[in-house]
């Protein structure tokens, strides 16, 4: 019957009980009266007076076949001459938004307008309801907080993402140490690199010299594009193949930059062309591998709904030390020959 309210299920957050939270549906509030244009204001304030509503500072006007026609606020009924009808005072600009709607769209709708009440219409022309002004709170601090999380690099506002810090020293333990396992694993394949060319190693001693500079080096450019990686996936819109092309020509000017530095040292101290030619190509090829395996870990972990924060420090270390391994001794072992 028009003018009585109907209730909704409440839920505890002021939402309605199983819609989707993040939909304009989920934020509705039925209970709102619904007033005839064909009323006089008289009538329409005797309709209020029968029924208490939960929200009160607007009532939705509708027609014969009670479809939405705009909204009269509480404001204007009490100001306007009994005799007059509701059709005369009704505000048909006033924003609306369809119940499939996104949250933080219906909220910006009624920050637009500067209203604190917002009908929620369907596509048949029948108001649901609407969104009170404490629900546009609640949603503008949700997205907040969401945007907070965002910012600072956690990938979704939930257990995961608070358990990671939160968690007693056990359950980290727990989950951080299989990943560790996985690089111990992986570690061997260095120690394979290293023995593969020994013969080198043991004709130009030197050579070995810069391995501990050179796998930090790249390890560094790697644990970089690592933490801006898992801070930076969930915030950009960006397609992955764009960003990590961006990413690996990132990682070969740094190298290049480094290769400079690293080459005219090396060349001075030692006299050794070559090995600063063999060095420098390293840092730059290294580098641009460690940007790339930096940045695409991360997102395969973040996919696979692995915290990308636990599973790629340890995996990836590894697998640029030993690609960074194999590019130096390679490159060497062609610069070097006999």
């Amino acid at each position: 019957m028009v003018g009585e309210a109907t209730t909704r299920t409440p839920s505890g957050n002021g939402r309605a009980s199983g819609l989707p939270a993040e939909m304009a549906r989920g934020h509705v509030e039925a209970s709102v009266a619904r007033i005839p244009a064909t009323d006089t204001v008289e009538q329409a304030l005797s309709r209020l007076r029968r029924v208490r509503y939960v929200i009160v500072d607007v009532v939705l006007v509708v027609d014969q076949q009670q479809r939405y026609v705009g909204v009269a606020p509480i404001g204007e009924l009490l100001a306007a001459a009994p005799d007059r009808a509701v059709s005369d005072v009704v505000r048909r600009d006033w924003p609306i938004a369809d119940p499939e709607l996104d949250q933080e769209l219906a909220l910006e709708r009624a920050v637009a307008a500067g209203v604190t009440t917002l009908p929620i219409v369907d596509g048949a022309g029948h108001a649901l309801g609407c969104i009170p002004a404490h629900a546009l709170i609640e949603i503008l601090a949700a997205e907040h907080r969401e945007d907070v999380h965002r910012m600072v690099g956690i990938l979704r506002e939930g257990a995961n993402s608070r358990h990671a810090i939160e968690d007693p020293p056990f359950t980290r333990f727990r989950r951080r140490f299989p990943w560790l396992v996985i690089g111990l694993a992986l570690s061997t394949a260095g120690t394979a690199v290293m023995a593969g060319f020994e013969e080198m190693l043991a004709r130009n001693v030197v050579v070995a010299f810069f391995i501990p500079a050179l796998v930090y080096l790249t390890d560094a450019i790697g644990t970089q594009t690592e933490a801006i990686a898992v801070r930076g996936l969930s915030m950009t819109q960006k397609s992955f193949p764009d960003i990590l092309m961006r990413e690996i020509a990132t990682g070969g000017m740094i190298g290049g930059a480094l290769a400079v530095l690293a080459m005219s040292g090396i060349w001075l101290v030692y006299g050794d062309l070559r090995l600063a030619v063999g060095v420098g190509l390293s840092l730059v090829v290294a580098g641009t591998l460690a940007c790339a395996i930096g940045l695409t870990l991360p997102w395969i972990l973040s996919r696979l709904h692995i915290d990308p924060a636990l599973g790629s420090g340890p995996v990836a270390t590894i697998i640029q030390d030993v690609l960074t391994l194999l590019v130096y001794f390679s490159i060497l072992t062609t610069l070097l020959a006999p």
